[in-house]
């Protein structure tokens, strides 16, 4: 089933003022992890609205991926984050977390 320890859990964190921004944001951070990410080695799941999916008026979203965290997939997240980053929205808020304690 590939669950901890034999595999990583890989928790892609979206929240956003803006319900339209993050959803094209996790949109294309799919899109662009789908290409880059072998497929083999990483069960990719699609974004979908956290359990609550807004907190303080931010909506939260998350895309989880499961897979074997290795030096490639660290590479090919940090340029997803920059290309993100490098858009200046001021409301997004985008954060990847590996094995995480809850995933709420």
């Amino acid at each position: 089933m590939k669950y901890p320890p034999f595999c990583d859990i890989i928790v892609i964190s979206f929240n956003s003022l803006d319900e339209k921004d993050l959803i094209e944001i996790s949109n294309e951070v799919y899109e662009y992890i789908k290409k880059y990410l072998d497929k083999e080695k990483y069960k990719i799941f699609k974004p979908m609205p956290s359990p609550i999916d807004k907190i303080q008026n931010r909506y939260r979203y998350r895309m989880i991926i499961k897979g074997n965290m290795e030096k490639e997939a660290n590479e090919i997240f940090n340029k997803c984050l920059k290309k993100i980053y490098e858009k200046g929205l001021k409301t997004t808020r985008v954060t990847i977390d590996v094995n995480p304690n809850n995933m709420s």
